[in-house]
């Protein structure tokens, strides 16, 4: 099966920010899975990932494998100056949740709860009680490489299209 709308995608990949460098990935150093991780899993079409990513994707099958670059306005978007808003630090909620009461510094990324759902920002200040955060994605300005290899394709269940994301395996857990 071919990936297009109202399809669960599950993939392995890789991303690369312009200079080569290493973002994130589901591989380990030697192009294998990373200690038994299970794929990535997504509903395409339904902005589960960036836009450009599901256009790149669209049409491909299970063990193709391709490499694509995005620039910054199909991936993450242009950073627009001006985003920075001062937010209280108690706030901040940090990515590794639950592991004690996290130090922020300059440089790192948060989460926080906004009227929009909830948001990612990088921190530019901070103080005792107040932070001043970037509100651009930490990738927006960016052209980045993916190198992917699609695993599995199958059709979406009503439940999945209804609720607008895949369910299972690499995807969203009730």
């Amino acid at each position: 099966m071919k990936i297009a709308k109202d399809t669960v995608v599950q993939l392995h990949y890789s991303l690369y920010d312009d200079q080569g460098n290493l973002i994130e990935s589901t591989l380990d150093a030697s192009g294998n899975s990373e200690s038994g991780s299970e794929p990535v899993a997504y509903l395409q079409g339904h902005q589960n990932m960036i836009a450009g990513f599901e256009k790149a994707v669209t049409g491909m099958e299970p063990g193709e494998q391709q490499s694509f670059t995005l620039e910054a306005k199909d991936a993450y978007g242009e950073r627009k100056e001006g985003n920075e808003q001062r937010v209280p630090v108690k706030h901040l909620q940090s990515p590794d949740a639950g592991k004690g009461k996290t130090k922020w510094r300059k440089g790192m990324v948060a989460w926080v709860q906004t009227d929009q759902g909830t948001r990612q920002v990088t921190i530019s200040k901070v103080g005792r009680f107040m932070a001043d955060v970037d509100t651009n994605h930490p990738l927006a300005g960016k052209t980045l490489r993916f190198d992917v290899d699609i695993v599995a394709v199958r059709a979406a269940t009503p439940e999945e299209i209804d609720h607008k994301h895949a369910h299972g395996v690499g995807g969203h857990q009730h």
